[in-house]
């Protein structure tokens, strides 16, 4: 199942390239130009961890966490039809496991405090676009509530400790619009965790995102090209 999703998310991929620049020609002579942004990000994310298949028992008991995402995105416009999206931002990760669940028995209540930068290739028709690409992730800290007790996550070799790197892949689409000289844009994504984070048990962290970007493009734009 792993394998044929990332095979998925490879040819999505290289869809996405071949289409964009297919198109290069036919979007330069209709008068559209190429556009760079930088925003700033503050948005909610809903994360939760999965268990794998040989924890299948704990689906009836996992439950999502709303958590803060703070950081910046850039797009780089290179053809009117196709840009890259790189982002940087911090984020809290992790989910929630409900009492009398087979792993901790008790309420339980992961955190994960993360750097993650993914990188987007963006191809843009109308004022839609959809995007995919790869994300990696920096575990800079953890906690573990337990039935109202806190302690802090172990990243180390250990066998009850946590991995600090992960990586995924995000994919999904927005909508932009203008509201007079700025840019707004509504992008939801899904951000899906290919590493397992633990030394014990199989988890990988997931999240849904929803953001808004507001924006002015850039007065100059070096990969970009102006149709004359």
């Amino acid at each position: 199942m792993k394998k044929n999703l990332k095979t998925g998310l490879t040819m999505g991929l290289i869809f996405l390239f071949a289409n964009a620049f297919s198109q290069e020609s036919q979007s330069n002579k209709q008068g559209k130009t190429t556009e760079t942004y930088m925003d700033l990000m503050l948005n909610l994310v809903s994360t939760n961890i999965n268990y794998g298949k040989g924890n299948s028992t704990l689906s009836d008991y996992r439950k999502s966490i709303l958590s803060p995402q703070v950081g910046l995105s850039f797009q780089a416009g290179v053809t009117p039809s196709f840009s890259i999206a790189s982002e940087l931002y911090f984020m809290t990760k992790g989910g929630k496991l409900e009492s009398s669940n087979p792993l901790t028995t008790d309420k339980t209540t992961f955190r994960f405090y993360s750097v993650e930068m993914p990188l987007m290739a963006r191809y843009h028709f109308h004022k839609f676009y959809v995007n995919a690409g790869p994300s990696i992730g920096l575990n800079v800290y953890g906690t573990k509530k337990n039935e109202g007790t806190t302690s802090d996550l172990s990243f180390n070799n250990s066998s009850d400790a946590f991995k600090r790197w992960e990586a995924g892949m995000q994919f999904g689409s927005g909508y932009t619009f203008r509201v007079k000289q700025k840019r707004v844009a509504i992008d939801l994504r899904y951000n899906y965790g290919l590493t397992n984070i633990s030394n014990t048990a199989e988890m990988y962290n997931r999240s849904f995102i929803l953001s808004a970007h507001i924006s002015k493009p850039w007065k100059s734009n070096p990969l970009g090209k102006r149709s004359e």
